[in-house]
């Protein structure tokens, strides 16, 4: 009886977490999120035990020693590209193969600790390899490879990185309804990769879904709030519910029409397989 091989048409690569083992190198890898060169002070947001918000200040060291290689390994387009070379290695690639890895430029309130900084450099290396990989599949099976720079969104992260969770509050404050969820990201990006809809490169070949985020009247609106953004204001100033909410949503809470008070059996059988 002969095999019959599926190959892939389109793989999405999504870095889950800034923390995790650089397994392939059979060593540990620790991706660090520091600004370059020279301390950074910020604005940020932080809850209290009982959930009322704070703005505060915080200094983040710069990078030191090797923590920007080991960020560009953790971060950057390495494993990505060691994923596509084994299934090419493999003949698992289909003709027309499309692959993406998503990232993020934001703004320009996040730059030093984000983008300027050391994830910064892992962003970039991620996009270098996309070009690299796009030429060669090109050249290979017809295919490409991009970045998208998706734009801002509530992870868990989100309230680690000194500067994102106001950013994110006030970036919601501003917009409202308006601000295009992550799911709404994902759709438009998954257009572009099936050709329901034709590509929407910048002038370094990714994709961009967050122009809506980088447009001037709304980064304007956003900068204005973030100066006058104190810890008795920023409840009037940011959606803190929503981003509160977004946060528990992260663990399955807040969920609606879920009833968290109703008792739930926890000893259930392991489900069986039927015929």
């Amino acid at each position: 009886m002969g095999t019959l091989q599926a190959r892939l048409d389109i793989v999405v690569s999504v870095k889950i977490s800034v923390f995790i083992r650089r397994a392939a190198d059979l060593r540990d890898g620790l991706a660090v999120l520091k600004p370059i060169g020279s301390p950074h002070t910020t604005k940020t947001l932080v809850f209290d035990e009982h959930g009322a918000p704070e703005v505060k200040e915080v200094t983040t060291a710069p990078a030191e020693g090797d923590d920007m290689e080991q960020t560009v390994a953790v971060m950057g387009g390495a494993d990505w590209e060691r994923w596509i070379t084994f299934l090419a290695d493999r003949s698992l690639l289909a003709d027309g193969f499309t692959t993406a890895a998503l990232s993020y430029i934001g703004s320009p309130l996040t730059a030093a600790i984000y983008r300027q900084g050391t994830i910064g450099a892992a962003k970039s290396h991620l996009e270098a390899t996309a070009r690299t990989l796009d030429e060669r599949l090109g050249r290979t099976v017809g295919g490409r490879a991009v970045t998208s720079v998706n734009a801002a969104a509530v992870t868990q992260s989100s309230t680690a990185i000194p500067g994102i969770a106001l950013y994110v509050g006030l970036l919601r404050g501003v917009l409202g309804d308006s601000m295009v969820a992550p799911i709404g990201q994902l759709v438009q990006l998954w257009d572009q990769l099936t050709g329901a809809r034709p590509f929407d490169l910048d002038d370094q070949g990714r994709v961009r879904l967050d122009t809506w985020e980088l447009a001037p009247a709304v980064q304007n609106a956003v900068a204005e709030r973030w100066t006058t953004a104190t810890s008795d204001s920023v409840t009037d100033l940011a959606d803190l519910t929503w981003f509160s909410d977004e946060v528990r949503r992260l663990y399955g809470f807040s969920v609606p029409g879920v009833d968290y008070t109703a008792a739930v059996e926890t000893d259930v059988p392991w489900p069986t397989l039927t015929s």
